[in-house]
């Protein structure tokens, strides 16, 4: 990714005519996160703010949204396909699944990621490939995800230790905060596999993490399983399946944000719930390159042979 010069942004908006940008908004003054005030308005105005570092992460890529349209503290749910009403700003494109044709919205644009506030979309889920090539991924993801009762320090080791061992098979991965508890290991790969393929070898990873220290990693979604350890969760690498994309926020009380850092920043004094839609713009202002600055695709195929090779 190129280095990108940060400046202060001006957003006009007309309170009376209810119009952010020139997308209408419907109530900007509704809460969405009542614990802080924040209302559709100042959703809105984050993820305008946020929109050129978001876009390389969301454009062309089909969503899944949670959408609060009452606010988080009065249920959500999950949407995969637009009803009648959603903004034309939304792309709509038909995608195959199972049991027949179903569209899906895509956000192209600026004006695309002001309607998702309008909708009332808290958090917003990619999938892992681009519409031009669906069945052929071009990002994975390793989920760690912590039980309850893992110290976050832990979670830090983790990060470290599975990044050292995605380097021992030839992988660069890239990191960013969930806006949860745990962290998410981002690899950017070639369009060459398909997705059982890409699959296939995120198990074999995460059963290999495993192997390698069963008393710290599971790669068993059971809570029962999980007690004490961090799941190596490799499961968000299938058709169709979903990821937070960088710089959304999150259905949470304290409205927290999916944060791309670099390894540097990693440490046991921010935690991955640190962001927030209040607090981003300032650690943007002050940036001046991409934490994922050079991010490329690269050859999974030897990566491939490394892990069957191993353990075996």
């Amino acid at each position: 990714m190129a280095t990108r010069t940060l400046a202060p942004r001006q957003v006009l908006h007309d309170p009376h005519r209810q119009l952010f940008d020139g997308v209408r908004l419907t109530s900007p003054d509704k809460v969405l996160f009542a614990d802080w005030g924040i209302t559709k308005l100042e959703l809105a105005r984050y993820l305008r703010g946020v929109a050129e570092w978001m876009l390389p992460h969301i454009a062309e890529r089909p969503l899944v949204l949670v959408r609060c349209p009452e606010g988080q503290s009065r249920g959500c749910f999950y949407q995969k396909h637009p009803p009648k009403g959603t903004p034309e700003t939304l792309r709509r494109i038909p995608i195959t699944e199972k049991h027949g044709t179903e569209e899906y919205i895509l956000a192209d644009d600026a004006a695309a990621l002001i309607s998702l506030a309008q909708v009332g979309a808290l958090e917003i889920l990619t999938w892992g490939s681009r519409e031009d090539k669906l069945d052929y991924p071009d990002r994975l993801i390793f989920d760690l995800d912590p039980a309850p009762d893992v110290p976050w320090p832990q979670v830090v080791r983790s990060a470290r230790q599975v990044r050292e061992f995605l380097e021992q098979i030839g992988l660069e991965s890239y990191l960013k905060t969930t806006g949860g508890k745990g962290l998410h290991l981002v690899l950017a790969i070639d369009r060459r596999h398909e997705w059982t393929e890409a699959k296939a070898f995120c198990r074999r990873v995460a059963e290999l993490i495993v192997q390698a220290d069963p008393d710290h990693y599971t790669a068993n979604m059971s809570k029962a399983q999980r007690v004490g350890k961090i799941f190596v969760d490799y499961l968000r690498n299938d058709r169709g399946a979903t990821a937070i994309i960088p710089y959304s926020p999150r259905a949470k009380p304290e409205a927290t944000v999916s944060v791309p850092i670099t390894w540097s920043e990693l440490s046991t004094r921010r935690k991955s719930d640190d962001f927030t839609v209040r607090n981003l713009g300032k650690r943007l202002a002050k940036l001046t390159r991409d934490p994922w600055e050079g991010m490329k695709a690269q050859s999974l195929a030897p990566a491939i042979r490394a892990a069957g090779a191993l353990g075996s």
